[in-house]
C-alpha cells in the first residue's frame, strides 16, 4: 500500500483540487499505483470549513469523494479547525487519535506534536506557520487563538522526544527556519534583520530547535507554493515541499520509495 502527498489545498480557492482528483491522479500514476493508496496526506492549510464557505465545502468533497482513501491533513496557518471549540476525535489505528471533521469523504486533522505510524512508516508531525495576511494588517495577530503552538504542546512534544526522537519521515506546514531560508528568501523582500516577514516565523524557528534534537529521513512541508526538493549532503536529509504537484511513498519490507507524477520506476531514498 502507499501514502499520496499533496500540498496546500485551501478549499480549491486557487483550483489546488485538480491535482488530486480521481481522474488527475489515475492520469499521473495509472491504476495500478492508485490503486495502492491507503491515504491522503495534506501538508497544511486544508482550509476545510471556513464560515459562509459551506456550498465549496460540499463541491468539494464530493469530487474527493470518488477516491476510496481517507484525508489526514497537517494543520497549516489560519485554519478555520483552529476556531472550532469541539472537534471529534477517532482512534483510526495510528497510534493517536485524530480530529475528523467530515465523514465522507473520512477528512481529519493530525495532531501537532505527536507521532503517527501510517501505513507502516513512522511520522513526526507537526504544524502551522505564520499567517502573513493576517500580519500585514495587524502585526503580531493571528487569526486564531489556536494558530500557534501553546506552551502545553511544546512541552509534551520535547518531552516525546526525550524517548522517541528517530522518525522516518517529519511532516509539517512550514518546513524548518534554515532550509526555508536557504530555499525561498530570494523570492521574498528582506525587511529589518535582513529577513523578510514571511520567514520571521516562530512556527519555523520552533521547527529548527525540533530538527536538531531528531532523526529523519526526509522533511516534507507545504506553505510556500513551491515544488522543490532540497538535500543536504552533510546530514544526509531531503527536504520536500509540495504545491502544484504530488508525491507517492510506500513501504516495502525495509524500503522506502518515492514515486513522482508520470515515473515509471519508484525511487528509493
Amino acid at each position: 500500500m502507499s501514502i499520496l502527498f499533496s500540498g496546500d489545498f485551501h478549499a480549491n480557492a486557487r483550483g489546488e483540487l485538480e491535482v488530486v482528483t480521481k481522474e488527475s491522479l489515475l492520469h499521473k500514476y495509472g491504476n495500478e499505483i492508485y490503486d495502492t493508496v491507503k491515504y491522503h496526506v495534506i501538508l497544511g492549510d486544508g482550509g476545510f470549513g471556513w464560515l459562509n464557505n459551506e456550498k465549496r465545502d460540499k463541491r468539494n468533497y464530493k469530487e474527493l469523494a470518488e477516491r476510496p482513501f481517507p484525508i489526514l491533513a497537517v494543520h497549516g496557518n489560519h485554519e478555520p479547525v483552529y476556531g472550532r471549540r469541539k472537534i471529534k476525535e477517532e482512534d483510526i489505528g495510528l497510534g493517536e487519535t485524530v480530529l475528523k471533521i467530515n465523514d465522507n469523504p473520512f477528512t481529519a486533522y493530525l495532531k501537532r506534536g505527536k507521532a503517527y505510524v501510517i501505513d507502516g512508516i513512522k511520522f513526526l508531525v507537526l504544524g502551522g506557520a505564520l499567517s502573513i495576511d493576517k500580519y500585514r494588517r495587524t502585526p503580531n495577530k493571528s487569526w486564531w487563538k489556536k494558530e500557534y503552538w501553546s506552551s502545553e504542546e511544546k512541552d509534551e512534544l520535547f518531552k516525546l522526544l526525550e524517548t522517541d526522537n528517530s522518525f522516518d519521515y517529519v511532516i509539517s506546514h512550514t518546513g524548518p527556519l534554515h532550509i526555508n531560508i536557504k530555499l525561498f528568501h530570494p523570492h521574498y523582500p528582506l525587511h529589518t534583520g535582513g529577513i523578510s516577514d514571511k520567514m520571521n516565523d516562530k512556527v519555523a524557528k520552533l521547527n529548527d530547535e525540533i530538527h536538531k534534537k531528531i532523526n529523519f529521513r526526509e522533511w516534507w512541508a507545504g506553505h510556500y507554493h513551491e515544488d522543490i526538493y532540497h538535500y543536504c549532503k552533510k546530514t544526509s536529509h531531503g527536504y520536500q515541499y509540495l504545491y502544484w504537484t504530488s508525491k507517492i511513498i510506500e513501504k516495502k519490507e525495509n524500503d522506502i520509495r518515492i514515486l513522482n507524477e508520470f515515473d515509471k520506476e519508484r525511487i528509493s531514498r
